[in-house]
């Protein structure tokens, strides 16, 4: 970075001199620190602030409540199973009840979208049978895989786990165009926090049960919920305070402790932080000017790019 101090020269002195030009490239008759009064006219101060409405980032705040709701459900899930609270039997069929509906819901949309429909259902219904029958012949190999392992270090292994899926999960992407399965690294850190945890249960049905529930939950859930969220505000508002709802209720037997700081954690990612955000936001102070470094376009060039594709 140039530094703005300009220094005092006598005219005499630079009277016979070529005009000072930006350049780094070109030899010239000043020092290297020089510059002329002209040089801050393109200084320009907080260019891409963004000014926030405080009841809009309530509202986008959901995405991250609801991601967050979704964990600790599952948790609340693996210790009702543990502690036979629980059934399997009962967990896979509410589970798969919910799959259905949710794969109706999607059905109807890509029935008005898709061009080969027949041929994705059929695909997604092969997909589906393969994969739980898979999960299914596995599940006594995924009951004994950490046996030798200590439960404390499943359990700090498991929010590790967590602990990356709520960092890395794709909170952006929010289009129902894109229906690929969000954030890999997420997702996989989700289902391998399922595995250690499915390890810990005792019989063969309750580790299909959770795996199975997994993969639903982490793995498709996500999709539908970005469904609710193009379809309506009110969809969105709504899916935020049933997850809410449903931690308090799971969890009020388990633990009243958790449900405090549920809350408290809750209230202050919807609430507090939108409002935080905006108040520093008058003490952001961003300088361009000259010295800036050229910024290349990326988005602007995948849409140029994929605009000549389509043409």
């Amino acid at each position: 970075m140039y530094s703005t101090t300009t220094h005092s020269f006598s005219n005499a002195e630079y009277q016979y001199n070529q005009p000072w030009r930006k350049l780094l490239w070109v030899k010239q008759n000043y020092p290297d620190n020089y510059v002329d009064n002209t040089f801050l006219e393109e200084l320009q101060k907080n260019v891409n602030v963004r000014t926030y409405d405080y009841w809009t980032m309530v509202y986008e705040s959901g995405v991250i409540t609801q991601h967050i709701s979704s964990v600790v459900i599952f948790i609340a899930i693996f210790i009702d199973l543990q502690l036979h609270s629980l059934s399997a039997t009962h967990l896979i069929w509410t589970s798969s009840l919910f799959a259905v509906t949710g794969y109706m819901f999607w059905d109807l949309i890509m029935l008005k979208t898709a061009k080969n429909y027949e041929l994705s259902r059929k695909h997604v219904i092969k997909s589906t049978i393969i994969f739980f029958s898979t999960l299914l012949g596995l599940s006594p190999i995924l009951k004994t895989l950490t046996s030798q392992t200590s439960d404390d270090t499943i359990w700090a292994l498991t929010v590790c786990c967590f602990l990356a899926n709520v960092l890395f999960h794709d909170y952006v992407a929010q289009s129902r165009i894109r229906v690929k399965i969000p954030g890999s690294l997420s997702t996989n850190a989700a289902i391998f926090a399922s595995v250690l945890l499915a390890s810990r249960l005792d019989t063969n049905l309750d580790v299909f049960s959770l795996l199975s529930f997994a993969v639903e939950w982490f793995a498709l859930f996500p999709i539908f919920r970005r469904h609710l969220q193009d379809l309506s505000p009110k969809m969105q508002i709504m899916m935020t305070v049933s997850l809410l709802l449903l931690c308090v209720l799971l969890f009020i037997h388990i633990s009243k402790a958790v449900v405090f700081i549920y809350m408290l954690g809750f209230c202050f990612l919807t609430f507090v932080c939108p409002y935080w955000l905006i108040f520093i936001q008058k003490y952001k102070n961003e300088i361009h000017g000259p010295w800036d470094e050229a910024r290349p376009r990326l988005q602007r060039a995948k849409r140029n790019l994929y605009r000549k594709r389509a043409t």
